[in-house]
């Protein structure tokens, strides 16, 4: 049967790793889980309480395309609490997930053939779903000392959209407010859209993160209960528009996914007054960034950057290796330890970087670490 040109998207790298990984384990092997952007436990009790109760007596069925008003409301005083930013919930949508959010902006705010700019490295899937929606990538190499964040200078004059993550994917790194205004600001001087990838946000260590909407309400903020709140499998996200981009994105929501998971809305909602369980989660993320930045130098891992934010260590591999993919799957074979190729993140220099995620138990980072280090002295000295 005939296949679309769009379709012809690359595959999502580390899903392969995972696949791999799986197989090693239905063979009986123990693997040790870096490569996966998830975190090892649950939804927050009193959102899987919350379900429990909902469903006794609720049918579920479609709610309203922009979200439970509810769940809104919330996500718009959560703005109030850890922004000190005043936001109207009629400007939040919820959405299926972050994955959603993106293709209902980049739906909305692009024409065919339109060019997006991506910092390098960066977040695979948008790059994929641009072209999915006949849309132009462009990859932004974003340097050493700029933290692998775009700035003003590395912009094209014909860009139509910017696409940024704080804290970033792969590298942790965080744009701080002088920095995110200045892109912020620069966009706004060559009229393009900018959108702020902010899904990492409650993940910090030494200082909070900076939202979009902290400086302009012309953006686009798309953020998802995956990763701070533990429900990656929910498929549940938001994202703010400007106002007079709300009825935009309805329609297209109407039509594209009806609404987000009555069943997670619900669940999202209770989620968001788990703080004690939240925080006792994330002092296991930084419990594991600890032990991350003291033993992957000393298993030879030694070109990398602490991270701001978020659960990854990026690291230069290229006095290793130039072949990522084949190193990574070297070490999941020999060590048992499942990491991601930087080819995922950095089409043009990820042969020579590895991301490794800490969002598993703590107990697996201190065997994974053990098991690199014997790995890497057995291969290279």
């Amino acid at each position: 049967m005939r296949s679309s040109r769009r379709s012809g998207v690359d595959p999502f790298i580390v899903m392969d790793v995972l696949e791999h990984a799986r197989r090693a384990e239905a063979a009986g092997r123990r693997i040790i889980h870096m490569e996966i952007g998830q975190p090892a436990t649950p939804a927050p009790s009193g959102a899987r309480a919350a379900v429990t109760e909902a469903m006794a007596g609720d049918a579920m069925g479609y709610t309203v395309a922009l979200g439970l008003p509810a769940l809104r409301q919330r996500i718009a005083r959560l703005y109030g609490d850890w922004y000190n930013v005043d936001l109207d919930p009629g400007r939040v949508i919820v959405t299926s997930g972050s994955s959603a959010a993106f293709l209902l902006a980049f739906t909305a705010l692009f024409d065919t053939g339109d060019r997006v700019g991506i910092g390098a490295p960066g977040y695979p899937s948008y790059r994929q779903i641009l072209r999915a929606l006949d849309l132009r990538p462009v990859m932004l190499e974003t340097a050493a000392e700029n933290r692998l964040q775009p700035v003003p200078g590395d912009l094209p004059a014909d860009l139509a959209g910017l696409m940024i993550a704080s804290p970033a994917n792969p590298s942790g790194t965080m744009l701080d407010r002088a920095a995110m205004a200045a892109l912020i600001g620069a966009c706004a001087a060559q009229g393009t859209a900018f959108i702020s990838d902010e899904i990492y946000h409650g993940i910090e260590y030494d200082k909070k993160a900076v939202t979009a909407l902290e400086i302009s309400d012309e953006v686009y903020v798309i953020n998802s209960f995956s990763k701070y709140f533990s429900m990656t499998g929910w498929r549940v996200g938001w994202m703010v528009v400007p106002p007079d981009h709300v009825r935009i994105i309805e329609r297209l929501a109407q039509n594209m996914f009806i609404c987000a998971p009555h069943v997670s809305q619900i669940a999202a909602l209770a989620a968001m007054d788990c703080e004690p369980e939240l925080q006792a989660n994330m002092a296991v993320y930084r419990e594991n960034r600890r032990l991350m930045l003291e033993g992957l130098p000393e298993a030879g891992f030694t070109r990398i950057a602490p991270p701001d934010g978020g659960f990854y260590v990026y690291a230069d591999v290229s006095h290793l290796t130039q072949d990522s993919r084949a190193l990574a799957a070297e070490i999941l074979e020999q060590a048992g330890v499942a990491v991601a190729p930087g080819l995922d993140f950095d089409p043009s220099r990820g042969a020579g970087t590895l991301r490794f995620s800490y969002a598993t138990a703590t107990g697996d980072i201190r065997e994974g670490l053990a098991r690199l280090k014997t790995f890497m002295q057995a291969r290279f000295g």
